[in-house]
């Protein structure tokens, strides 16, 4: 099929090459231009302006993936608005908040085009080993862009529809909340074995037995192992953790609806914690994990 990828970042340059590396017809976009160029390298088609996007469908129904950081999809979405075609199918895969997508949709809707959510889970393996994507929005539309979504999900990710319009986003929203809990007990318990009674236990060596067959054999774990290994003191990381707001959204959320989610709580507090200052062993162990999942940047950007 044919489709546009606008947003050629970590996670949607990968989008785009297991895409065109499948036989799909890529038209590849980004504001600057090597990620373009990188893209023509591995068979996309190259649009350097959005109108060029806009070219390359000529009379066919434009789909439209965006690829982009969360505040900056209302600004971008107003910008394609006013460009595509009615008709056409735009495809939000990043993390946005189901209840802004929710309000886009009906934007779209009034601009006589369809918005699908699809929340996208993998960093930068998904495109080895295949993304895990969640679905929301118009059913009919979601069909349409299905077969690229089926070969995003190969050979062992998976996706589903969800059914109406942020509940993808919302089904996404709260995976990385979890991941906030998962990462942060992984974090307190390597940080248990280095400081607890016991000196100079290998930290790598006890992932490696914890990952086959324990019971918390986990990515997460393998990928704490994996860092841990490699650098043992996690010497040069500062410890400060990101919170790209996912936690934040499902906790006012939960607020709202009075669930208490204690777990997600202190996770999401350690990580604003770690940014006044408060670091130590855990903090620099979730930075490691960060990074090793996402390729986020392991010590704050200056």
């Amino acid at each position: 099929m044919k489709i546009a990828i606008a947003g050629l970042g970590r996670m949607g340059g990968q989008i785009a090459r297991k895409l065109s590396e499948a036989d799909h017809q890529v038209i590849a976009h980004n504001r600057s231009k090597a990620p373009v160029d990188e893209a023509v390298g591995y068979g996309a088609v190259a649009a350097y302006e959005k109108k060029d996007v806009l070219a390359a469908f000529a009379n066919e129904q434009v789909i439209l993936w965006l690829m982009l950081p969360a505040d900056v999809v209302d600004s971008e979405l107003d910008t394609w608005l006013k460009l595509v075609p009615k008709g056409s199918i735009i495809i939000d895969g990043g993390n946005s908040d189901f209840r802004l997508t929710q309000k886009r949709a009906e934007r779209v809707k009034t601009a006589s085009s369809t918005l699908v959510d699809v929340g996208t889970s993998g960093g930068v393996w998904g495109y080895k080993q295949g993304f895990s994507m969640m679905a929301g929005g118009d059913e009919t539309a979601f069909r349409v862009v299905e077969p690229a979504i089926q070969t995003l999900a190969k050979p062992s990710g998976a996706y589903q529809y969800f059914g109406e319009s942020g509940r993808g986003h919302f089904v996404k929203m709260v995976h990385n909340a979890i991941e906030y809990g998962m990462m942060e007990s992984l974090a307190e318990g390597y940080r248990m074995l280095k400081e607890g009674p016991f000196q100079d236990i290998d930290l790598a060596a006890a992932g490696s037995v914890w990952q086959h067959g324990s019971v918390v054999t986990s990515w997460l774990n393998e990928l704490s192992q994996l860092a841990l290994a490699e650098n043992p003191t996690l010497e040069g990381i500062e410890g400060i953790v990101a919170e790209s707001g996912e936690a934040r959204w499902t906790l006012e959320v939960a607020k709202d609806l009075q669930i208490p989610l204690p777990a997600i709580q202190t996770a999401f507090d350690i990580r604003i914690a770690s940014q006044k200052g408060q670091v130590n062993f855990a903090t620099k162990l979730l930075a490691a994990m960060r990074h090793k999942f996402g390729g986020h940047a392991i010590n704050k950007e200056s």
